[in-house]
C-alpha cells in the first residue's frame, strides 16, 4: 500500500525518507539545516601552507596531523621571535646608552604598543574562523581589498628586511665574536667590516634561500632546536644573574684610562708595564719613548665588569649619555686630567661609532618586539585558533615583557668593546660565555630562515587574491605549490638589506613597515567595534574601541619618533599601493570594515542634506538620464551618456534608468540583462552614475515612477535628461508621442528641470576635441540662469574647452534693444561668465501665407490621425464581438441550436452591416470636413512663432556645435498634444545639434559670492 493515489515506483523512491514536503520548492535551491551542520562540521580552514609543501616533496600524505595548541603553536613561536637579535647584540648598549630610566621607558612603550595592538588581533581574530593566512587574511578581511593590499605588502616588506636583520646578526655574532680572523678584507676599519658583513651575508643568504627552496620541511625541523637555543641562553643568563648576586665575579674586568674606556682585546694587562698597552700609546717599547699626553697624563684603572646589584651603580647609570658620532665613552664621576687625544691614538678607547639620541635607540629597539605575529601567521596550524592566538600571543607579550624590563639592573655596561670583544650580556651566562654566544648565532640564523620561508608564502597569499595585477606571477610556484617565485623577489629584498651591512639602519626600516601593519590592525579593531555591525562577535570580550585608538595613535607616534623620513616614505608608499589597487585592482566584497563606514557616512551625510534646503550657490544638475533599450536589450543611444560624462565631470549624482514593458516576473532577467549592458556603455562612456532598469506594465508608468522617486533623501535627481523622440512621427501609434509629452508635464509638476537632445548621435564623443566653434545660448524666457550654467560646465570639459559662449537674446517691438545688451553684459559680468551678447530683434509682421497653410496641414493631418485611431479602434471592436459570438456556449441540443443559431446570425449580419456603414458615412463625411475645415488662430500665431522664431536661429547659429534653446511647455489643453510636436519640430528645423532647456522653477545660478 502507499499514502499516494495513482502512484508509480518513481514516485515512491522520490518521497522516500522526506517529511518536509511542505518546503519541496526551498530544497531545491537551499539546503536544509542538517546537511548545512555537516559541511560546517567537517570545515577546514587549512589552505596549502607548509604542512601540504612537506607531504608533497616526501611524496607520503600524512593520514592526520596533529594540530597545534595554544603552547607550541602560539607562545613559543612568539616568545622565539620576540627574545631574538636586538636582545642579544643591542639590548645592553642601549641600555648603557639611554641609562635605565630611559630604556625602561622604551622597553614600556614598545611593549604597551604590541599589547594593545594583541588585544585588537585578538578582538579580530576570536571575529568567526581565520583561514590560513593569518595577519594579512584578518587585515584585509576588516578593512578592505585597498588596505589589505597596502598593509599586506608593507607586512610582507616588513618581514624580509627582518630576514635581512637576522643575517646580519648572525655575521655579526661570527665575524665578531667566534670567528674574527675569517674575515675575507684584512683592513682594520668600519668600512672594511661592512665589505666582509656584505661579503658574507650574501653568501649567508644564498645559502639561506637554497635551503629554503630544497624543502621547507628541514626548517620546521630545526625550528625546535633553534627555539631551544634561544630558551637555553635566557635561562643561562638568568643562573648567570643569580650566581653573581651570591658570588660577584672576578672574570672579566674593564680597563679605564683616566675615567676613559680602553678596547682590551688588543693587551693583556691593564697596566702601563704591558708591552702591547705600551705600544698603543708610544711610538717605541723602550722606557723613554714619545707616549701620548692623554696616556701619560691619567692612571690606569682596573674595575669589575660585573660589580653586582648596587644602589651605587643604579643611580651612576639612572640617566643616558647621548653623544655625537667618534666621542669618547666615560665613566661619570671619576677623575680625569684633561689631554688632548691624538687622532691616531682614539682607535685604543671605546667611541660612539654614530650619534646616539632617543628616537634612534627606539627605532633600533622595536625589532625586538615584532613577534606577535608569529602566532596569528600559523592561524592554519591551530587547532582552534580562536582561542590560542589571544591567549598564546597576550602571555608570550607578558613574559618577554618581564624578561626585558627585569634584565635592565644588571645590563647597564656601555663597555661592550672593553671585554674583550665578549657580548656583555655574555658575561653573565653560566657556566661559560659561549652558552650566549652560540644560542644567539643560531638564534638568529633560525629566525631568518623563519623569514625567508614565511616571507614569500604571504606575499604568494596576496597574488593570489588578485587585487594586485602586476603581482600575478608571484602567485605561481612549483608543483606542489612552493613559491618559487616569490622567494626569489624575497631574496633580491632581501639582499637590499643585507647590503645595507648595518644592523642599526636595517632595524628603523623595519620598524617602519611593522608600526604600519599594527597600526592598521588596531584601526580595523575600532572601525568594526564604532560601526556595530551584527557580524561583529569577537569571543575575546576583554577589547575596547578606545584601546585600539589609543594602540594606533601610539604606533603612528612611535613610527615619527623613530624616524620622521622614514615614515614619511613608508606612508607614501602604502598610499600609493593603496590607490594602485582602488583604480587597477580587481574588485573584490569581502565584508569589510571600510565598506560599512561608508554606508554609515553616507547614511549621515543624506540625512543632514534632507534637513538643510539647498542654496542656489550649491545647485548643481543632478541628471536622471532616461535611456532607451531596443528589441536585443543594447543602449540606443549611447552618446546620450557621453554627453552626461561632459555635463557632469564626475560631479554631483547621476542615475541612469531604463524602462521595459511586461511584469518583473516574466522579464526579471531581461532587466538584469539590461543593466548590465548599461553598465558596460557607462564604463565605455566613463559615466560615474548608478544604474537602474525597471519593469512596468507600460513605459509611461514607468517613467513616470522614476521621476517620481528615483534617488535617496536628499540625493534626488532635480533635472532630467532624455533624448528627443525622432520617429514620433512614423511611429503607427501615438505611444511616443504621448510618452514625451507626459513626461515634459510631469517634471514640470515635480519642478524639475528638463534637457531634450535632439539628434544626440550627433554629439561629439568623449575622446573627440572641438578645436573651435561656438556654444550659442538663445535666451528667450527666463527659466532661472539654467541657460547658461550648462554652457559653463560644459566648457569644463576637455571636448568643449575651445568653444565660445554665444548669448542670444530676443527684443520685441516695445523693448530697447541698446539698454537690453547692455543689461545683459552686466548681468553676465557679475555671473563670472565670458560671452559674446547679441540683441536680435523680432519685427512684428504679418502672417504668412506660408505659415496659415503649414497650420492647415498640421491641423488636417492631426485630423486624420484621430480618424485613423478611430477606425482601428472600431475594427478591434468588431474583432471582440465575432470572437464572443463564436465562443458562446453549446451546451443547447443540435436542432434547437441550429434553428436560434440560424436567427441570430440574420440578426447580428444586419446590425454588423448596419454598424459598417454608419462607419463608413462618418469617415466620408470626416473627409468630407477635413478639406473644408480653417485652422486655429491660436494655432496659426504658435506657427508663426515657431518659423519666424525658427529662420531667426538657423541664420545665426546654423554652424555652432551646440544650441541652447528654451523648450516651450505644452498646451494645458490635451487635445492640442498633436500639435506641441510638430511646434518643436519646426522650431527645431534646419539645426543639427540641439538641446532644449526647460527650467525646474528655481534659480539656478546667483551674482552674490
Amino acid at each position: 500500500t502507499t499514502a499516494f493515489l495513482n502512484s508509480d515506483n518513481d514516485t515512491e523512491s522520490y518521497y522516500e525518507g522526506k517529511t518536509m514536503a511542505l518546503f519541496e520548492e526551498e530544497m531545491d535551491s537551499t539546503p536544509m539545516v542538517s546537511s548545512l551542520l555537516n559541511k560546517l562540521a567537517n570545515y577546514t580552514n587549512l589552505t596549502q601552507g607548509v604542512r601540504e609543501h612537506e607531504e608533497a616533496e616526501d611524496g607520503v600524505r600524512r593520514a592526520a596531523v596533529t594540530q597545534m595548541g595554544t603552547f607550541i603553536g602560539v607562545y613559543l613561536p612568539c616568545m622565539q621571535n620576540i627574545l631574538g637579535v636586538i636582545l642579544f647584540l643591542r639590548l645592553t648598549w642601549i641600555v648603557g646608552t639611554a641609562g635605565i630610566l630611559g630604556s625602561l621607558a622604551i622597553v614600556f612603550m614598545c611593549c604597551i604598543c604590541t599589547l594593545l595592538t594583541a588585544i585588537s588581533m585578538s578582538a579580530i581574530a576570536t571575529n568567526g574562523v581565520v583561514p590560513a593566512g593569518g595577519s594579512y587574511y584578518m587585515i584585509s578581511r576588516s578593512l578592505g581589498p585597498e588596505f589589505g593590499g597596502a598593509v599586506g605588502l608593507c607586512l610582507y616588506l616588513g618581514t624580509t628586511f627582518a630576514g635581512s636583520l637576522y643575517i646580519l646578526g648572525t655575521i655579526e655574532i661570527l665575524l665578531i665574536y667566534i670567528v674574527p680572523t675569517a674575515t675575507v678584507l684584512k683592513e682594520d676599519n668600519s668600512e672594511t667590516m661592512k665589505n666582509n658583513m656584505r661579503i658574507y651575508g650574501t653568501c649567508c643568504l644564498l645559502l639561506m634561500a637554497l635551503v629554503v627552496f630544497v624543502g621547507v620541511k628541514y626548517v620546521n625541523k630545526l625550528a625546535l632546536v633553534f627555539l631551544s637555543c634561544v630558551v637555553l641562553s635566557i635561562m643561562a643568563s638568568y643562573a648567570g644573574v643569580i650566581k653573581n648576586l651570591i658570588v660577584p665575579s672576578s672574570d672579566f674586568s674593564v680597563c679605564l684610562l683616566g675615567n676613559r674606556s680602553l678596547k682590551n682585546e688588543m693587551f693583556k694587562e691593564c697596566a702601563k708595564t704591558d708591552v702591547e698597552l705600551w705600544k698603543l700609546f708610544c711610538d717605541s717599547h723602550h722606557a723613554n719613548a714619545s707616549c701620548d699626553e692623554d696616556f701619560t697624563s691619567n692612571n690606569l684603572t682596573e674595575i669589575p665588569a660585573i660589580p653586582g646589584l648596587q644602589i651605587e651603580v643604579l643611580k651612576e647609570n639612572l640617566w643616558g649619555t647621548y653623544g655625537p658620532a667618534h666621542m669618547v665613552i666615560e665613566k661619570k664621576n671619576w677623575t680625569h686630567v684633561p689631554a688632548k687625544v691624538n687622532e691616531e691614538k682614539l682607535k685604543n678607547y671605546v667611541f660612539n661609532d654614530f650619534a646616539t639620541y632617543f628616537t634612534l635607540l627606539v627605532g633600533i629597539y622595536f625589532p625586538s618586539v615584532t613577534g606577535i605575529m608569529a602566532g596569528s601567521n600559523r592561524s592554519g596550524d591551530l587547532r582552534d585558533a580562536q582561542r590560542s592566538i589571544p591567549i598564546g600571543t597576550i602571555l608570550a607579550i607578558l613574559t618577554t615583557s618581564f624578561i626585558l624590563l627585569y634584565n635592565k639592573p644588571y645590563a647597564f655596561f656601555r663597555f661592550g668593546l672593553s671585554l674583550k670583544k665578549i657580548p656583555v650580556i655574555s658575561i653573565l651566562a653560566w657556566p661559560s660565555p659561549w652558552v650566549i654566544v652560540i644560542g644567539s648565532f643560531f638564534s638568529c640564523s633560525g629566525a631568518g630562515l623563519q623569514s625567508l620561508t614565511g616571507a614569500p608564502r604571504l606575499l604568494q597569499a596576496i597574488a593570489r587574491d588578485g587585487i594586485i595585477p602586476f603581482l600575478q606571477v608571484f602567485g605561481h610556484g612549483k608543483a606542489n605549490g612552493e613559491p618559487t617565485w616569490a622567494l626569489l623577489l624575497t631574496v633580491v629584498i632581501c639582499e637590499i638589506g643585507v647590503l645595507i651591512a648595518s644592523l642599526d639602519a636595517v632595524a628603523p626600516i623595519l620598524s617602519m613597515f611593522f608600526l604600519m601593519c599594527y597600526l592598521f590592525v588596531n584601526l580595523a579593531c575600532a572601525v568594526q567595534t564604532l560601526l556595530c555591525t551584527p557580524n561583529w562577535r569577537p569571543r575575546f570580550k576583554f577589547y575596547h574601541w578606545s584601546l585600539s585608538f589609543i594602540g594606533m595613535s601610539l604606533c603612528l607616534s612611535l613610527m615619527f619618533v623613530c624616524s620622521w623620513y622614514y615614515a614619511l616614505v613608508v606612508i607614501v608608499i602604502a598610499g600609493c599601493i593603496y590607490k594602485y589597487i582602488e583604480y587597477k585592482g580587481a574588485v573584490k566584497e569581502w565584508g569589510d570594515g571600510i565598506r560599512g563606514l561608508s554606508l554609515n557616512a553616507a547614511r549621515y551625510a543624506l540625512i543632514r542634506l534632507e534637513e538643510v534646503p539647498l542654496h542656489t550657490k550649491n545647485w548643481r544638475p543632478q541628471l536622471l538620464v532616461l535611456c532607451k533599450l531596443n528589441s536585443d536589450l543594447e543602449v540606443k543611444h549611447p552618446r546620450l551618456l557621453s554627453f552626461t560624462t561632459q555635463l557632469k565631470a564626475g560631479k554631483g549624482l547621476t542615475i541612469v534608468c531604463s524602462v521595459l514593458e511586461g511584469t518583473y516576473m516574466t522579464r526579471g532577467d531581461d532587466a538584469k540583462k539590461g543593466e548590465q549592458n548599461l553598465k558596460k556603455v557607462m564604463a565605455a562612456e566613463k559615466t560615474k552614475a548608478f544604474c537602474h532598469v525597471v519593469v512596468s506594465s507600460s513605459l509611461r508608468d514607468g517613467f513616470s515612477v522614476l521621476i517620481q522617486s528615483a534617488g535617496l533623501g536628499g540625493m534626488k535627481h532635480n533635472a532630467v535628461l532624455m533624448a528627443w523622440p525622432a520617429d514620433w512621427k512614423q511611429t503607427q501609434d501615438s505611444s511616443a508621442r504621448k510618452n514625451f509629452i507626459e513626461t515634459v508635464r510631469e517634471t514640470t509638476s515635480a519642478h524639475q528641470a528638463l534637457l531634450v537632445a535632439k539628434n544626440i548621435d550627433h554629439f561629439p564623443g568623449n575622446q573627440e576635441r572641438l578645436k573651435e566653434g561656438n556654444i550659442d545660448v538663445w535666451w528667450i524666457v527666463h527659466d532661472g540662469g539654467l541657460l547658461m550654467l550648462l554652457p559653463f560646465l560644459l566648457s569644463q570639459h576637455k571636448v568643449w574647452r575651445k568653444c565660445k559662449m554665444r548669448i542670444f537674446t530676443v527684443a520685441q517691438m516695445d523693448d530697447n534693444s541698446i539698454q537690453m545688451k547692455k543689461d545683459l553684459q552686466m548681468f553676465l559680468y557679475h555671473l563670472r561668465l565670458d560671452a559674446v551678447v547679441e540683441v536680435v530683434e523680432m519685427v512684428r509682421l504679418d502672417i504668412s501665407a506660408f505659415t496659415y497653410e503649414k497650420t492647415l496641414v498640421m491641423e488636417q493631418r492631426s485630423q486624420m490621425l484621430k480618424q485613423m485611431q478611430l477606425s482601428r479602434t472600431e475594427r478591434e471592436r468588431e474583432a471582440q464581438l465575432i470572437h464572443d459570438r463564436n465562443t458562446a456556449s453549446h451546451s443547447a441540443a443540435n436542432d434547437k441550436a441550429a434553428g436560434s443559431t440560424a436567427d441570430r446570425v440574420h440578426m447580428t449580419w444586419t446590425k454588423d452591416k448596419l454598424l459598417n456603414e454608419r462607419n463608413k458615412h462618418k469617415e466620408t463625411m470626416a473627409v468630407k470636413d477635413m478639406f473644408n475645415m480653417k485652422p486655429s488662430q491660436s494655432n496659426v500665431r504658435r506657427m508663426h512663432t515657431a518659423v519666424k522664431l525658427n529662420e531667426v536661429v538657423v541664420k545665426k547659429s546654423r554652424d555652432s556645435r551646440l544650441v541652447l534653446l528654451n523648450m516651450p511647455g505644452p498646451p494645458k489643453n490635451k487635445k492640442g498634444d498633436e500639435n506641441y510636436m510638430q511646434f518643436l519640430e519646426i522650431l527645431m528645423e534646419g539645426l543639427d545639434r540641439v538641446l532644449l532647456v526647460r527650467g525646474g522653477g528655481r534659480e539656478v545660478i546667483t551674482i552674490y559670492s
